[in-house]
């Protein structure tokens, strides 16, 4: 069988979630939209896409023992319709189910996820596999719709299986459903890829569709003065840790080992740059170095134009850990500063996966941010410096102004059990729009080396028709979007919300006429009442725009209305009709979940879905300095500025996941005992390991024996 596992379309709820390098946006639509294509590209000579992580994974700390608590209109608005998007527009044949809780069930066991809505709704026909330790119960999961635990637990989930079976906990019909959806999948699969075994393919052709890639999304933030783009034979100094080794992945399981590599001091020699010298000004990690400093500002005197390569390093972004703040690393910022005191023609060159905080904007002309743009992006980024591309990027979520901006800050990382999504459908510029707080660069935006001007906007229910030109001097591209806000809505609402977007290139005069549908995402909101979604009857308006808030076209449209009963009582929700919901209490919470909070405290008691980072509560001496060591040796990987992945994963990992990971050399009756040893009962507890052990060592002959 083969699978690509991806695309990761989880929403970027919070900038701290150190996964957010993987994901697509803080918005459903685009995510869905972005995710659709990229599986129809995957399958279209046969290999299966398995997007992920469904669904509400908005953390890595503790991510396999938290409990995501979302109302149910905004897991379905937010944090499930781009995995809809997904489905009916991808067809994707495999889906891989997330870490956590969502409303107190395990994702993977989770029958309203997975039958209710996945199969049953959407249609989706493909099989369902669990995150790597994911699976919490297999004969549940195999019961709500999962296919495929991973990895292999040496046959003792077999033997659940099996004894559930045999105890009529689950029909043996029921698992036979199963193999025939993943043996679907599987046949299907290896036949498209057994022809290609041993072909070569062309190494030079695939960089250049990568360099491609990255030339269409490097976002433009800044060009005070219109420096960029510089003119051929500038005198440039390169400085930046960043440009020797180019940050272009994230870290963790994403990890990619790239057929070749673009770094700027390898490539820039091929561009008509006149290149003063190279310092790289800071360490990748951990504190600055005043001579390294020194040393770049020396070289920044010395040319006309300083390229300053700066972001975030590995450490930052990585599966397993989440983001402390929004902040560059201060060797980086001080650097900036320093360079930018000799040298006003500072031209930062960023590299991240999610935003950060830019107090020191002033400090530059110019930023060209590349994200993590892949294994030819710094080839990609000088081609835009020097004008050969016209950068047409667009942000897919908000730069804020700080962290404490965030409307999920109040609420983020979880506290013990519980991550409470309390900001409900105010994610990203839905917030920041309806609340009328400022940032410094808004969903969408991203600017060029030419201008657009739009007119003669037509609207329907089912459309909007419109022009735009080019009329600047270069030719280029620009994505205009689509934004619906509802005049008088009679529920919660953002103030805007992105229904469609497209990308038009245009040469320097032309015009073009564009037309962007409203489909059936455009109006709608999940009722709780009736279980569906549902159309507010009344006048939207249609916004066209460059970015969020750069709305150029206004229309206005009559919509008809299901008639569907008011879901809420909007004078009990007064923070989510206004959108200010950064200090929303307990009341208002529970009234919009519908029923009370969970109590997500620390109940004093270990249980086989708590953490084994939460062993500093352990009544168990051993326990508590298998705490401090496995805490020690994640410090020193931070400090070192290489994330152990594996250090990572057992650190927030419950202790369940023990027996799901050890391959079959741990069972869950052995896990259990493991619990008793952490609360206490050290004797009991390990003689339930050893006889577990004994247990366990004939499943796996068993097992190895039906190999």
């Amino acid at each position: 069988m083969c699978v690509l596992l991806g695309p990761g379309l989880n929403i970027k709820r919070s900038p701290l979630c150190g996964r957010n390098f993987e994901y697509f946006s803080e918005d459903p639509y685009l995510a869905g939209k972005m995710a659709a294509g990229y599986i129809r590209g995957i399958q279209e000579n046969g290999v299966s896409a398995c997007p992920k992580h469904f669904a509400a994974n908005n953390t890595e700390l503790r991510r396999m023992a938290s409990d995501s608590v979302v109302d149910e209109r905004t897991l379905r608005e937010i944090y499930l319709t781009g995995f809809e998007i997904a489905v009916r527009e991808g067809h994707p044949h495999s889906i891989m189910s997330s870490y956590n809780m969502v409303n107190g069930v395990y994702a993977n066991e989770n029958e309203h996820l997975l039958q209710e809505i996945l199969r049953d709704e959407w249609g989706f026909d493909g099989f369902v596999v669990s995150d790597w330790g994911a699976s919490n119960d297999h004969v549940e999961g195999v019961r709500a719709g999962s296919h495929l635990e991973m990895p292999s637990t040496g046959g003792d989930s077999d033997e659940e299986l099996i004894r559930a079976v045999k105890d009529g906990r689950i029909s043996e019909k029921l698992v036979d459903r199963r193999v025939d959806e993943l043996l679907d999948v599987v046949l299907s699969t290896r036949r498209a890829v057994d022809p290609l075994k041993g072909k070569a393919f062309d190494i030079e052709a695939h960089h250049a569709m990568a360099k491609k890639a990255s030339e269409q999304s490097i976002v433009l933030l800044k060009n005070e003065g219109g420096i960029l783009p510089l003119k051929a034979g500038s005198k440039v100094a390169v400085i930046g840790e960043f440009a020797r080794k180019a940050r272009y992945q994230g870290a963790g399981s994403s990890v990619v080992n790239c057929t070749k590599l673009d770094n700027t001091m390898d490539v820039i020699g091929n561009f008509d740059l006149d290149v003063a010298g190279y310092e790289p000004g800071y360490p990748r990690s951990g504190a600055g170095d005043p001579a390294m400093q020194a040393k770049a500002v020396e070289l920044a005197k010395k040319a006309e134009y300083v390229l300053l390569y700066i972001g975030l390093d590995e450490i930052s972004e990585s599966e397993g850990l989440d983001r402390q703040h929004m902040k560059l690393p201060k060797s980086q910022v001080d650097l900036l500063e320093a360079v930018s005191a000799v040298n006003p023609n500072v031209i930062v060159v960023m590299s991240a996966g999610s935003s950060v905080e830019m107090p020191w904007i002033g400090k530059c002309r110019a930023m060209v941010h590349g994200y993590l743009c892949g294994q030819a992006g710094a080839s990609a980024v000088l081609e835009v410096i020097l004008g050969q591309v016209n950068p047409s990027g667009k942000l897919s979520e908000t730069y804020p102004l700080s962290y404490e901006g965030i409307p999920s800050s109040p609420y983020f990382p979880a506290k013990q059990r519980t991550v409470e999504y309390r900001e409900g459908l105010y994610v990203g510029y839905r917030y920041f729009e309806t609340a009328g707080a400022d940032v410094l660069f808004p969903f969408g935006y991203g600017l060029s080396y030419t201008m657009f001007a739009y007119s003669d906007l037509q609207v329907s229910e089912n459309e909007a028709v419109f022009t735009i030109q080019n009329t600047g001097s270069r030719d280029g591209a620009e994505v205009a979007q689509l934004y619906v806000s509802a005049k008088k809505p009679s529920v919660c609402r953002p103030a805007k919300e992105l229904k469609g977007f497209a990308k038009v290139f245009l040469k320097v005069g032309e015009k073009k006429t564009v037309t962007i549908p409203l489909d059936d995402k455009a109006f709608r909101y999940f009722n709780i009442k009736t279980n569906r979604f549902e159309i507010d009857g009344g006048e939207y308006e249609i916004l066209i725009g460059a970015s969020v808030s750069d709305i150029r076209l206004r229309g206005t449209v009559a919509v008809a209305g299901t008639n569907a009963p008011v879901p809420n009582s909007l004078d009990r929700l007064p923070n989510y009709v206004s959108g200010t919901i950064k200090a929303v209490g307990d009341a208002e919470f529970a009234e919009l979940l519908g029923h009370p909070i969970p109590d997500g405290s620390w109940s004093g008691t270990f249980r086989m879905n708590d953490a084994i980072c939460q062993m500093y509560y352990a009544k168990s001496w051993p326990a508590r300095q298998v705490y401090k060591v496995m805490t020690n040796m994640l410090e020193k990987s931070i400090k070192k500025g290489t994330p152990d992945l594996n250090i990572t994963f057992i650190y927030n990992m419950p202790f369940r996941a023990i027996g799901k990971m050890a391959g079959g050399m741990c069972s869950q009756e052995m896990c259990e005992s493991i619990v008793k040893i952490v609360n206490g009962h050290f004797f009991s507890g390990l003689g339930g390991v050893i006889s577990g052990f004994f247990r366990q060592r004939k499943v796996r002959k068993k097992a190895a024996s039906m190999e």
